[in-house]
């Protein structure tokens, strides 16, 4: 590992898992994007995604689509995998769910750009697919925001 990456301070990586109970936005953590002058995409996908119907209490299960164009910081893997894991126990709707994760994500690391999609599984015979963007303000990457935004179709 290089001298950058053992001084980020990362606390999670390479420590016994310790799974919250509730959403947990402060397990994020971020370390130092190396190359922040190249735009290049980043996604993670968590196909295990689970959270709790706030009416019911009964489990919604998804599969969590991240993309993300890095600025100075990135989320590290560990800790995001935690943080999406935090939401087994908590009760939202997928919309409010998919929502919060990108705005969280946003505050944790100021990327140039953000998305992040839901792809629920059916309860009732029907399927959610919520989406979400971010582009910073006054860039081309607001723009980017917009026009996916605009064209967005779920597959």
């Amino acid at each position: 590992m290089n001298k950058e990456r053992q001084q980020e301070g990362l606390q999670q990586l390479g420590q016994k898992v310790k799974y919250s109970t509730d959403y947990a936005p402060e397990v994020l953590e971020t370390f130092q994007n190396l190359h922040p002058e190249n735009d290049y995409w980043v996604q993670f996908n968590c196909p295990e995604f689970t959270t709790l119907c706030p009416i019911t209490g009964q489990p919604d299960f998804a599969e969590i689509k991240i993309l993300y164009i890095p600025a100075e910081r990135m989320v590290e893997s560990k800790s995001l995998k935690l943080y999406l894991f935090s939401f087994r126990n908590h009760g939202d709707f997928h919309e409010d769910c998919v929502n919060t994760i990108m705005k969280d994500l946003v505050k944790l690391m100021q990327p140039k750009y953000i998305e992040v999609v839901g792809l629920f599984t059916p309860r009732g015979g029907i399927s959610i697919y919520p989406y979400a963007n971010y582009g910073q303000p006054g860039t081309k990457y607001e723009q980017l925001a917009e026009q996916r935004l605009m064209q967005h179709q779920i597959i």
